[in-house]
């Protein structure tokens, strides 16, 4: 084997043992950045965890649901979701973090509505894939309800358009197509009141 093979091996062998450990940084951070414990080392999600555990949800399937549960999309196949919800969502809530008093859960409920909507036009972008991981083929009781289920196949409905204010304290429910369409926070004709007609979210997008 001459010095050129020799070298073209080790080469490649450098590379593959590089690719792995990138591999192993990559899914470990994603993991790391996933638990509770992270997303509630910033004070303002202790609100939203409490929230949670004296939800429906918790313990309702024999689980106790977590943070990523819902906000972060699991498997290998959405992945990248869950990479970009990190990179870009998390670099964007750490900067509003910095920049927001979020001492009290009063002052907290000041941004309630924005955060909510942002949430939920995740789950809409992801077609509700984190509840669907949990609520496989719902069969729900009913004619309503079911003309309802029927839109998700018929109108590109998904469970969140529905289904809002299920897990947290209640926020005023947004009309997420239209929110889609006009690129800007859209609330559902009910929730509008005199004191959301000058509703600003400049600084929230």
């Amino acid at each position: 084997m001459t010095n050129l093979q020799k070298g073209a091996i080790g080469t490649l062998l450098s590379g593959a043992l590089l690719g792995i450990v990138m591999v192993a940084v990559v899914f470990g951070g994603e993991a790391a950045l996933s638990t509770e414990e992270f997303c509630t080392s910033c004070h303002s999600m202790t609100y939203t965890q409490k929230e949670l555990r004296e939800s429906t949800h918790y313990g309702a399937l024999g689980v106790n649901p977590s943070c990523k549960d819902c906000h972060i999309p699991q498997g290998f196949s959405n992945f990248h979701l869950a990479v970009y919800t990190h990179v870009v969502d998390g670099a964007r809530e750490l900067y509003l973090e910095v920049m927001n008093d979020y001492s009290t859960l009063e002052k907290f409920n000041e941004r309630r509505l924005i955060m909510a909507h942002d949430a939920r036009m995740n789950l809409k972008k992801w077609d509700s894939v984190t509840c669907r991981d949990c609520h496989k083929n719902p069969d729900p009781p009913g004619e309503d309800a079911q003309a309802e289920h029927k839109k998700m196949e018929t109108e590109g409905a998904t469970c969140i358009d529905c289904h809002q204010n299920l897990v947290h304290e209640e926020a005023p429910e947004t009309d997420l197509d239209a929110s889609l369409a006009a690129g800007e926070l859209v609330l559902k004709p009910d929730d509008w009141d005199d004191d959301d007609d000058d509703w600003d979210d400049d600084d929230d997008y």
